[in-house]
Order: C-alpha cells, then structure tokens, then sequence
C-alpha cells in the first residue's frame, strides 16, 4: 500500500510541478523516453527556484568555472564515457526528492545518458533497493545548453534528515569542461563505463575531491515550507579547513534537527568568493551570483551573510602577491565591501526574505593581515554591527577572537593557517546562531 501511494504521489506530483514550470531555455529530453510515440519528448528548462508547489532546497553547492584551483580535479578535461557518482548529505528530509544539474560554465551541450539516485552506504557504493532512475520529462537522457541549468522529475525516495545520498551520471559523449564546485570535502567517484545502476562500488577507480554538475536537491513534504535558510559566503562557509560534514552550515542543520526542528540549511558558499570582483579561481562575485545561488533556491526563508574577507584580504596581498590564484589583484575599500552587502541586503529584503549578517573572523597572522586589512575589517564589522541594515547580526568576530588577542582566532578554534576555523571552530559559529533568530 505504501508502495502504491508513493507512486500515486510521484506521479501526481510530477505532473503539477512539470506543469507550473517557467521554461527558461531549451532543455531537450533525448531519445528512449517513456511515455512517447516517438522516443523523444521535449522538455521544459526548469530554471532553479522556478518550480512552484513545495520544493524545497535541503541541500546545494555554487557551480564555478573549470579550474585548476586548490587541488587536482577533472573539470578542465572533462568526461567521455566515464560514470560519476557524487555523495551529498540532506539538510532535512522529505517522502520525495529530485535534483538539480548545473552546465552553467560549460562550452558544449552536456548530454547525460542517464542518470540514478540511490541512498550511500559507504564508499562509492549504494543500496541497491533505493537506487532510482532519475528522468527529465520521463526521459532517461536528456541534454543541457551550455549556460543552462535543470531539475530532474520527481523520484519517490524518502530521505530522512541529514542522511547521505548518492547521485550517479552517465556521461557517453564528451563533454568539455565541466562545471563544477572546487573543495567538496567529500569524495567523488569516476569509473570508465556505463554504471549508473551498480551498487557495489569496485568500478569507482578514481577519486576527487570536487562535485561535478550537481547544484541542489530538493524534497517535497514533511520540512516546513519557505523556512529554509542559505548561508552565503566564502571558504568559511565553504567549510575550508575543517572536514567533511563539519561545516558551519551542517552543524546548524544538526543542532536543528537535535531540537527536534530540523530545518533546510543550503550551503552556498564558494573558497575565495569575493563580494565585488569576479574570478577566474573563486568564482562569480558575490553581487552577480546571489540571484541564482540565494534567490533561485527552492523553500528559503532566511539568508545568513558571511562576505568580504577575501575583498579585503586580497586588495592587501596585491602589492606582492604569493599566489597566481589570487589575480586579479583588485583593491577594494570597506565602503565597497559595505555597498556589496547593502546591495544582497535590498535583493533580499525585495524577495520577502528575512537577512542575517555576520560579522568577519579574526585574521591576524594569517597571509591577509596587515594594518590596511586590519582596519578595513574593523570598519566593516562596525557597520555590520551598528547600522541597523540586517534584521539580525551574528557577532563571529566576537565569538571567534582569542581571549589574549582579539584581532585573532581563538587557538582552540583554529585550523593552523590562523584564518579558517577548525571542526571545533565551525560548531561554534552555529552554536552562536540563536535558532529562535532564523525566523
């Protein structure tokens, strides 16, 4: 009976979503589609966010440019018959899920050949009684313009919270470079192939430590509706010196789920991100991709703002630059920082969404410390703090300094490089979010 409800719910479900999407592009269904006389059926783009009846986001990651980044990864070579499978871990649960895939930067047409979801059980391997084909429009394959984004249909899978599902794409033809998001702090699988459906994991030779293509997940039912929060920001909410699942981001969605309120916390961040220059490394500015990264997203209620260290930070390494990575060396002012978050802040505030601002960690003895970024910091954390521009304001500044030395990381809260926490430092930034705060 179960079974028979699920599938009643799917396909129910399915149609209504389908049928109040915004087409924003040409997305194709390719051929061996269900359903159609002739084998292909034409599909909609499903732009994130633009699908309306109770999606909502509980997991997702900023696409970036093809790079070489912070580690050796395949987005620049690309796929061609190989298989991928990529392992995410929800915020919140739901009786039904799809997902949503990014060729936001790619130069070709991404042709997926198929395409599963399956719950994780260790390794690149699934359980084999979960594993789900996923379709666009019925269809198995399906392809995506370049620039363009979709989400699948609807799979009856029922996740609960802050379980770990694993998402596995088909890639026959070549696919140039593929977009994707540089530090996962998860592992990615590749094999040579078709083997989407395995469920063991013996094929998956090769490891990276990047996602390639996957942007969100999203569920139906029971998570609360427009009360998902975003975390917006940098490698600091991008998790960069802690580990997999520590991020501040997933500690709050714990700390959620504990009280017995679990709740979508989207993590949005991106290592390097600045909040008024594009790059090549680090991604979109802050300004240009808050649409699609914050706006875009399914179910959002609040938006946590952690932004502008890296503008500071960078403006500052930029007369003696120890990194290529860092180009371009752009200097920028407080003032600049400020107008950037005041410019997220009316986006927000126009989109109905409520905005929590959170004040910049101690940099000292870190590769951006200097008097000019020192002061800039202070100049940004006072306006942060006493302007009035944020509903609410998460003092990290505050939380994180060192009791000797408040221009520093308390040590305990410390991955080594003096600028990014550690675990212990990531669990107490979503400690210092009073739950009652995010709305």
């Amino acid at each position: 009976m179960r079974k028979r409800s699920l599938a009643i719910l799917a396909a129910s479900l399915t149609a209504l979503l389908i049928g109040s999407a915004t087409a924003g592009g040409a997305v194709s269904a390719d051929s061996g589609a269900v359903g159609s006389a002739t084998g292909a059926v034409a599909a909609e783009s499903v732009p994130a966010g633009s699908v309306s009846g109770g999606w909502a986001a509980v997991w997702g990651t900023s696409p970036q440019r093809p790079g070489a980044s912070f580690a050796p990864n395949w987005s620049e070579a690309g796929f061609s018959n190989q298989t991928i499978r990529q392992v995410v871990r929800v915020s919140a649960g739901g009786v039904a899920t799809r997902i949503r895939l990014s060729n936001a930067y790619g130069s070709t047409p991404l042709k997926v050949a198929g395409a599963t979801i399956a719950r994780t059980t260790s390794g690149a391997a699934v359980q084999s009684s979960s594993l789900r084909q996923l379709t666009v429009h019925q269809a198995r394959s399906f392809t995506i313009p370049v620039g363009g984004e979709l989400a699948t249909d609807l799979v009856p899978l029922r996740l609960s919270d802050l379980e770990s599902v694993t998402i596995t794409l088909y890639l026959a033809s070549p696919t140039g470079p593929a977009t994707y998001h540089a530090v996962a702090l998860a592992t990615s699988y590749r094999a040579a192939g078709d083997h989407r459906s395995d469920a063991g994991g013996a094929a998956f030779t090769e490891t990276s430590s990047s996602w390639y293509y996957v942007s969100g997940l999203d569920v139906v039912g029971p998570a609360k509706r427009s009360t998902g929060v975003v975390a917006f920001g940098d490698s600091i909410t991008d998790g960069a010196g802690g580990t997999a699942d520590n991020r501040y981001p997933d500690q709050l969605a714990e700390r959620l789920a504990s009280a017995g309120s679990p709740r979508a916390v989207v993590n949005q961040g991106i290592g390097g991100n600045r909040v008024t220059v594009d790059s090549a490394w680090f991604g979109d500015k802050a300004t240009s991709r808050f649409q699609r990264d914050v706006l875009d997203q399914p179910g959002v209620g609040t938006v946590i703002i952690l932004a502008g260290i890296n503008d500071l930070g960078i403006s500052e390494v930029a007369a003696n630059p120890p990194f290529p990575i860092f180009a371009p060396f752009t200097e920028v002012t407080a003032g600049e920082i400020i107008a950037g978050q005041q410019n997220l802040i009316r986006r927000e505030r126009a989109d109905g969404l409520r905005v929590i601002g959170a004040t910049l960690l101690p940099i000292k003895g870190s590769t951006y410390f200097t008097a000019g970024s020192e002061a800039k910091r202070d100049a940004v954390n006072n306006w942060i703090r006493t302007s009035g521009a944020y509903d609410v304001v998460i003092d990290l500044d505050r939380v994180m300094a060192s009791p000797g030395d408040a221009d520093q990381l308390r040590p305990a809260y410390d991955s080594g490089d003096h600028l990014h926490p550690s675990d212990a430092g990531y669990d107490a930034m979503a400690n210092a979010i009073d739950l009652d705060d995010l709305g």
